[in-house]
């Protein structure tokens, strides 16, 4: 009787739990891994996890990155029952991470990468997603050319970009389907990267074809700060980064942005960018609420494609123009809303909603004056949207 009765509490327990950190939040997405059965786990957006069949002597480790690893060795008293656990703040370092099998290790990698080495645009942005390569052809306002795994995304068909779940592709584009412009993101508030690569997935949309960026801005702010860069050809960029509350459920920031630069080309690009960005986060047991609201606005010149034949032959120089007349102006306002309900420890209720208010006008010249010998070949695209979605 006794045998039976130390194999019956040995095996086949369920253990339930929540992970929090120091300051009793709970804390979403922390590995949880059982070495002894190398099954694992994630914690969801309540902190709350659980595990279907563990035994007395199993070994759980739990990290994240920003915490140390902690491990717990199960005791009986412990299964079929719910367990605290709490993780301790720590620096981000490489030994954090826990390559297994079907977890995200890219992704964590991107964030160490981006801990590390903050970037600096929203062009690095993309840049840090492993196989994806971007290119900008028109004076540095529009969209970037983007490619991955061999195929040619132009500005966004086939790549699915979404931040804190706000869709930036653009359908029905007046300069292309799909387009997706990403400065509006201020880089001093990225948080984290998601990605995936590879066929179409209908659960990211549309434009999924050839993977989907998922970025997500940060909650909250370390420190309050200011920063001036100054560099060649009239360049200067200032990011501001303020604290507005902070207690311990609701945390609030404002950021901004700005950038003036001439470029190395010929004719100058007369460059410039304004980004305001605000975010608010309230947090309590069960329940999750960001809201947030940005403003970007960008003027810019450009000198165009040119024809490799009018360099050879000295007509212009590499940084020259035919037609210097290029260039345009955008703007996008947003606004969202993020909001998680935790029902019980099964159920949950995730809502998202944003409006956004956007416009774009595009002056272009691809063939010069083939057409139009005395006017020239200029295009407009123009175009003024209200979005809403959820």
């Amino acid at each position: 009787m006794i045998l039976m009765f130390s194999s019956f509490t040995g095996f086949g327990h369920e253990l339930r739990g929540k992970i929090y950190d120091s300051s009793q939040n709970p804390v979403a997405g922390v590995g949880v891994y059982n070495e002894t059965t190398e099954a694992f786990t994630y914690s969801g957006i309540n902190g709350y996890f659980e595990f279907d069949s563990i035994s007395v002597n199993d070994v759980l480790y739990f990290y994240s990155l920003g915490f140390r690893t902690t491990s717990r060795k199960i005791a009986a008293e412990d299964l079929d029952s719910s367990v605290a656990i709490v993780l301790e703040e720590a620096p981000v370092s490489l030994e954090q991470i826990v390559l297994i099998s079907k977890l995200d290790a890219f992704s964590r990698m991107v964030r160490i990468d981006t801990e590390q080495n903050p970037v600096r645009s929203s062009q690095e942005v993309l840049r840090r997603v492993p196989g994806l390569l971007i290119g900008q052809h028109a004076g540095g306002g529009k969209a970037e050319q983007l490619f991955l795994r061999g195929f040619d995304l132009d500005h966004g068909t086939d790549i699915s970009i979404s931040v804190d779940d706000m869709p930036v592709n653009m359908v029905s584009h007046a300069h292309g389907q799909g387009y997706a412009d990403l400065h509006f993101l201020i880089p001093e508030t990225l948080d984290n990267l998601d990605f995936e690569k590879g066929p179409y997935k209908a659960e990211y949309g549309n434009f999924a074809t050839a993977g989907n960026v998922a970025i997500k801005t940060k909650k909250k702010i370390d420190q309050n700060k200011i920063t001036l860069e100054a560099g060649d050809f009239n360049t200067l960029r200032m990011v501001g980064l303020m604290k507005i509350l902070e207690t311990a459920n609701t945390q609030a920031y404002v950021a901004s942005e700005g950038v003036l630069t001439d470029g190395y080309f010929t004719s100058p690009q007369n460059f410039n960018r304004l980004n305001l960005m605000g975010n608010f986060h309230f947090s309590k047991e069960g329940e999750l609420l960001r809201l947030a609201a940005s403003h970007f606005q960008s003027r810019w010149d450009a000198s165009g494609q040119i024809p490799q034949r009018a360099v050879d032959r000295g007509i212009i120089g590499r940084f020259g123009s035919i037609d210097d007349t290029e260039g345009g102006m955008t703007s996008r306002t947003n606004l969202w809303m993020n909001h998680y309900k935790s029902i019980d420890d099964h159920q949950s209720v995730k809502t998202s909603a944003y409006v956004t208010a956007y416009d774009f006008e595009l002056y272009s010249n691809f063939t010069f004056f083939l057409e139009d010998p005395v006017n020239g070949d200029q295009i407009r695209q123009k175009e003024d949207r209200l979005i809403l979605g959820a």
